[in-house]
């Protein structure tokens, strides 16, 4: 199972939250077929998808804007319990939670 948290972007306090236990891809972007819908200017419509694979997950950047894990730019990276996905340079914050 995989859980995103949308902080707040000066608290750093939840916003809103979402669970997924059978989706092998989640979609994240500013587009209404995504599974979480961002409304930022810099959110690409469809700028993130997370895949699992097998028991993990992978980060994929599908965004000329950019997406950060941890803050480090990344196009594709493997995901850990806790953390941090930035949403270009100047967008919102996720964290990541994942339970087997």
């Amino acid at each position: 199972m995989i859980s995103l948290t949308l902080l707040h972007p000066v608290q750093s306090t939840p916003v809103q939250n979402w669970t997924f236990e059978h989706e092998p891809v989640v979609r994240v972007g500013r587009a209404v077929d995504n599974h979480v819908i961002l409304y930022s200017a810099v959110v690409s419509r469809h700028h993130v998808e997370l895949r699992r694979m097998g028991r993990e997950w992978q980060l994929v950047s599908l965004s000329s804007n950019g997406t950060f894990l941890n803050g480090k730019q990344i196009q594709q990276a493997p995901l850990t319990d806790g953390a941090m996905i930035q949403i270009a340079r100047s967008g919102p914050n996720l964290q990541v939670h994942l339970t087997s």
